[in-house]
């Protein structure tokens, strides 16, 4: 591999060091006081100090915000604790598998360096609210230097390094968890690395969608990403905008847009002295197809799909016994609500929590080997794994093998969840889920009521999926 690429790959954990969580509130506290005078910070001061610290090391990027200064002296704003987490955050260790992340309090895992390369490349391109700021350079080939600092040289590279391989498996994902969501130290892989593990596509699309912001109108970083993610673990005020990335990702950089960036941006390297090897013997048709195939998976996976919170994620207790499998795809989808928890959850916390007292009701009252559902719905905008794809349900009795247990979090007899909450399931959930081979094409959808003597999934709920593709 080549050694620039080593430093797109970083660690997120270091056990045991009594250092703040790594979590966005410490980084929005970091950058707090970094752009606080009363402190001993300046505002505007965050760009360069986060590039002398590692931020925008590879070819392509640098090409386009220019070389780092040289790495500062610990600032006067920060206590010891929070500029060594800050460091290493930014500077992790080249050789390890996934890159510097945190915690949001959506839930998602978001890597730091792409973020904060988007962040530059916006204020640069909308003048700052402090400058002034170096205009950026004219490239040849044009690129869009926001997409290209923060998505298109990084999945480029790892589609053109993977090309001749099967599907996107060893281009992108996976996913991960963190040990403990309340103080976040140690984030694990959920299988092996790719340069572009869902945590640097979580920082990529936030790059973009808040780079953009600050390009039309520029405010102070902390206050940015405060407004964005929210704090803590989520609020029950509502979905913060940070839980919308893959929408507004689309909309400013659809699969035309991002497969056009992804050749400008391999074409760039192709004339760096430290890429030209990556694509020695590589032609332009080849390349077109690399980047056409790089946007499509990108896009299938990132912006049409909807993310799936991981069991590990929301604290589940073990299955009890063997789990039987499912044999794929399955013919049917059957909507539920839960009735108990009666309320929507608005939030990662809120929703963990209510996953983990459904399960303890299924595993303890109705002793069952696990939470029934398949999924479960959130008005946090997220699913929440239950059994998952691969292993039957308890969900529809007499229905278990034959299909897929949805379950919205709340009680939908007089009132519907929001118009985001059933598109999650209606608009992305299934079609990825066809696209994917784990139901049919043809699949038939059907409220509990109708396979059994229940009200579920509530008059308004059953009313509003009578609609829906495959009823029946």
């Amino acid at each position: 591999m080549f050694p620039w690429l080593l430093l797109v790959l970083s660690v997120c954990a270091r056990p045991g060091t009594g250092l703040p969580p790594r979590h966005m509130d410490s980084l929005v506290q970091i950058l707090d006081a970094l752009e606080s005078p009363a402190r001993g910070g300046s505002p505007g001061s965050v760009p360069a100090l986060v590039r002398a610290l590692g931020v925008c090391s590879t070819p392509g990027c640098r090409a386009v915000l220019g070389e780092p200064p040289e790495p500062p002296p610990a600032p006067a704003a920060l206590p010891p604790e929070q500029w060594q987490l800050l460091r290493e955050l930014l500077r992790p260790e080249p050789a390890a598998p996934e890159r510097g992340a945190v915690l949001a309090p959506d839930g998602s895992t978001v890597a730091l360096g792409p973020l904060l390369a988007g962040l530059e490349a916006g204020l640069r391109l909308g003048g700052g609210s402090e400058g002034p700021w170096d205009p950026l350079p004219t490239l040849r080939p044009p690129l869009d230097p926001l997409l290209a600092v923060t998505v298109a040289e990084v999945l480029g590279t790892s589609f053109l390094l993977a090309r001749g391989g099967d599907g996107d498996g060893a281009a992108l994902g996976p996913g991960g968890c963190w040990d403990d969501v309340d103080d976040p130290q140690n984030y694990t892989l959920a299988g092996p690395p790719t340069p572009v593990p869902d945590a640097v596509a979580n920082g990529a699309m936030d790059g973009v969608v808040l780079g953009a912001h600050l390009a039309r109108e520029p405010a102070p970083l902390a206050e940015l990403l405060r407004g964005y993610y929210g704090t803590g673990n989520g609020s029950e005020r509502g979905r913060p905008p940070s839980s919308y990335r893959r929408r507004d990702f689309g909309a400013l950089a659809g699969p035309g847009k991002l497969e056009e960036e992804l050749v400008a941006v391999l074409e760039l390297l192709r004339v760096l002295p430290p890429t030209r090897g990556l694509l020695e013997g590589v032609g332009p048709g080849e390349v077109a197809t690399v980047a056409r195939r790089a946007a499509g998976e990108f896009t299938r996976r990132y912006v049409e799909c909807p993310t799936i919170v991981p069991r590990c994620m929301w604290g589940a207790r073990p299955y009890r016994g063997t789990p039987s499998p499912l044999t794929l795809p399955l013919g049917s989808v059957f909507i539920h609500h839960t009735l108990e928890p009666g309320t929507p959850c608005r939030s990662f916390r809120a929703c963990a929590r209510a996953m983990r007292s459904m399960q303890s009701f299924h595993q303890d009252t109705r002793v069952w080997d696990d939470i029934g559902y398949s999924f479960v719905v959130g008005s946090d905008g997220y699913l929440y794994e239950g059994r998952g794809w691969h292993w039957v349900g308890a969900h529809t009795k007499g229905y278990n093998t034959r299909g897929f247990g949805v379950g919205y979090v709340g009680d939908f007899s007089a009132a519907l969840p929001d118009p985001d909450t059933l598109a999650l399931v209606r608009d992305e959930l299934l079609p990825c889920a066809v696209r994917a081979g784990r139901i049919l094409q043809n699949y038939t959808l059907h409220g509990h009521r109708q396979l059994g003597r229940t009200d579920c999934p509530g008059n308004a709920l059953f009313q509003e999926i009578q609609g829906w593709p495959g009823f029946q």
